[in-house]
């Protein structure tokens, strides 16, 4: 039986070179995104393969359940929930709709894709599920001078992001299925020319790269693959940090508190 793989955002960027390494690979494809022409041109470049593309809004319960409904009971190895957004705006200035598009794409759309596919993976004992955020996971404990941007909202769904794949693993993993968070830096796609921003001066790592690592992390074994993070013992040195505090509570008020 040959493997089957959900790409979110398989339009672009990361998404893209997801589907296309998939397909190279001989893995049949259900390929999501919001450009009719851009799945087109990916069904065309492999014509061996079944790429089933489904366009679909996933900031949308409808668009949600588009995808949910063309996967059905298929049994899926892989599911790469990439889909994007970003509006880096203050959090008091980003319009009511952009926030529920936000929300939508990254937290819901994951949840319930994830909800809807994972069941059929635990039952053959067998599965991957790769969810895209990024590096500014990381960036909560940050000043606005060291981010230089405003995206409290973004930076919230991607660090809900790397928290549903770190528990989702530690829950799935016994029952056969694999679940990555992908953390990329700044990537040479079109995700920030579509939100108005010129970053070509900037140092971007290619969405190859980014593939590669996350195909690699995989097979390393990796609950959060960090493409661009040299010294991975950093990131071991967060989470034994953040396990450290959750270990530290008690149910008397600590002294600070007290009059």
């Amino acid at each position: 039986m040959s493997e089957l793989a959900v790409v979110t955002g398989a339009s672009s960027g990361i998404g893209r070179e997801y589907a296309r390494r998939l397909a190279a690979h001989g893995a049949d494809l259900i390929a999501v995104g919001r450009r009719r022409e851009r799945l087109d041109e990916l069904a065309d470049e492999f014509p061996n393969i079944r790429v089933h593309s489904v366009v679909a809004d996933l900031s949308t319960p409808a668009g949600i359940q588009d995808v949910i409904h063309a996967v059905g009971s298929q049994p899926v190895t892989l599911l790469v929930n990439n889909a994007g957004v970003a509006h880096y705006k203050p959090f008091i200035d980003l319009p009511e709709e952009q926030a529920a598009e936000l929300v939508g794409v990254k937290v819901l759309a994951p949840t319930l894709l994830t909800r809807a596919i994972a069941p059929g993976m635990v039952a053959r004992g067998a599965g991957q599920i790769v969810n895209v955020a990024g590096m500014i996971a990381f960036s909560g404990p940050a000043t606005l001078e060291q981010v230089g941007l405003r995206r409290a909202v973004y930076a919230a769904s991607l660090a809900y992001t790397l928290t549903l794949s770190q528990t989702l693993h530690a829950e799935l993993s016994p029952e056969g299925v694999t679940v990555q968070a992908l953390l990329p830096g700044v990537v040479a796609t079109e995700f920030h020319e579509r939100q108005g921003m010129d970053l070509s001066a900037v140092p971007r790592m290619s969405a190859a790269d980014v593939v590669t690592a996350s195909l690699r992390g995989l097979e390393l074994g990796e609950t959060v693959t960090a493409p661009g993070v040299e010294q991975a013992d950093l990131l071991q040195a967060v989470f034994s940090a953040d396990l450290t505090a959750f270990g530290a509570q008690s149910p008397e008020l600590a002294s600070r508190y007290r009059s």
